[in-house]
């Protein structure tokens, strides 16, 4: 039967190297004027909106299994009921659009999903998921005229929102002549960054310190075709507005590398780092997923211990250092990841967090551990058995990677900042393939000190 004379949600699912929507540029850095957009209901929106596009313009409502749909979005849960939460939460949401032509001008305020369904067929049958669009932006977004490709592999491993609405906008400013993103007030950019649409007020400084500076290390980490350099506008000693130049990986590996101004991170703590005896993927790594307080509360801590005579020296300070973070020998605990904490001024108290959505967040950050000690394992290993994994991860998985995370893979294997990810998650899966209860979920948040969940 030929697929396209196939339901909709009964077509053959694509392979992963043409998992890429072509979104809509001005849906791209959206600032909500209602409501709140999380980092998962951007995933789930970028799948809807993949699958629409294979669907076509002219389906008056798409349809697609829920199982799929899950997959795509990179979810790792099975809960509905926190999968409906995100639906409420688009629903909820209203954007506007501004479009011109013919010397003409017109303004949208609309939702940014519409009526979502969820039919549960029965026992053996899949539950399927529709939804429809707001005729008003629907062929705007199912078929745009402008539009940025994005490829849903990176930007599901992307960790917070604000590094998801950055690498977005990184995507569609690498091809336009001045590589410059828009400028706007600092305002306008809170709320884009964060997906809120209740704030009135922004301490600059908080803004930069627990938002932008993540989110640039997270991109700078993750993606490998760009990273991004945050430039700031003044009026006399306040900054106002900001905007983004977008530095494309040649052009950095070029002549930017050692230019300290136009690099993200904070070279001199990755310097030190390094001085530990930490090599210097490994020590950016560190430094784009840890926090910056616990970093160099845990260097004073190794610095303390190697000048106590009284101690048996160290066999390896590297080791010793890793083993001090894990381990929060330093008795500083890491902040939150909060999107925007107390110096913004809001019009309403944020909603707490519900129970199915704090176990996910938890859940995660399991997951990155995970990861973690799995990487901290195959470093560890005989060179031998590093290739019999290697190879075990090019029969079994390289295929289902898309492309340019398969040829990083093939040109720089582990080393690669995205291809390694997704083979450090791999190989965590296939080591430690057991799937934590809630307890134990509970059990390492105690250990791990996380608060403000």
């Amino acid at each position: 039967m030929d697929d396209s004379a196939r339901p909709p949600h009964q077509r053959t699912a694509r392979p992963p190297e043409e998992q890429t929507v072509a979104k809509a540029n001005e849906a791209i850095a959206i600032r909500p004027k209602r409501g709140r957009l999380t980092l998962l209901s951007r995933r789930i929106y970028n799948a809807l909106l993949y699958h629409s596009q294979r669907q076509g313009v002219d389906e008056p409502v798409y349809r697609l299994a829920l199982s799929e749909l899950i997959g795509d979005a990179r979810f790792n849960s099975n809960n509905t009921e926190l999968l409906k939460s995100h639906l409420r939460d688009m629903q909820a949401t209203t954007i506007e659009w501004s479009t011109s032509a013919a010397g003409q001008r017109r303004w949208i305020s609309s939702q940014l999903l519409g009526t979502v369904t969820i039919e549960e067929q029965g026992r053996g049958r899949p539950t399927i998921v529709s939804w429809r669009y707001p005729e008003e932006i629907k062929e705007r977004l199912v078929k745009p005229h402008q539009y940025t490709r994005v490829l849903l592999e990176i930007s599901g491993q992307m960790r917070s929102y604000s590094a998801a609405v950055l690498y977005e906008i990184g995507a569609r400013y690498l091809t336009s002549p001045g590589r410059l993103t828009m400028r706007e007030d600092v305002i306008w950019w809170a709320a884009v960054l964060t997906g809120r649409s209740d704030i009135t007020e922004v301490d600059y400084r908080f803004l930069k310190r627990d938002v932008i500076s993540k989110a640039l290390a997270e991109v700078d980490a993750l993606c490998e075709d760009f990273s991004l350099e945050l430039i700031e506008h003044k009026q006399g000693r306040k900054i106002e507005e900001i905007q983004f130049r977008v530095i494309p990986r040649m052009q950095q590996r070029i002549g930017d590398v050692d230019n300290t101004q136009r690099n993200v991170f904070d070279l001199e703590l990755v310097g030190k780092l390094i001085e530990l005896g930490i090599k210097q993927d490994e020590a950016q790594d560190l430094y784009a997923t840890t926090d910056e307080g616990q970093l160099r509360a845990t260097i004073d801590h190794v610095h303390q211990r190697l000048r106590n005579a009284t101690l048996a020296p160290l066999k390896s300070t590297a080791a010793y250092f890793k083993d001090a973070l894990r381990k929060r020998y330093s008795g500083i605990k890491s902040s939150p990841p909060a999107e925007l904490p107390a110096p913004l001024s809001t019009a309403r108290p944020m909603a707490k967090l519900s129970d199915a959505e704090r176990m996910r967040r938890l859940r995660e950050m399991w997951e990155n551990d995970r990861m973690k000690r799995a990487r901290e394992m195959f470093r560890e290993m005989p060179q031998g058995q590093q290739d019999q994994w290697r190879t075990k991860f090019e029969e079994s998985a390289l295929e289902a990677l898309a492309p340019p995370i398969a040829r990083a893979w093939r040109r720089d294997g582990p080393a690669s900042r995205v291809a390694g990810t997704s083979f450090f998650r791999w190989l965590a899966i296939e080591t430690w393939p057991e799937q934590p209860t809630d307890k134990v979920l509970l059990d390492f948040a105690l250990t791990q000190g996380v608060t403000g969940l």
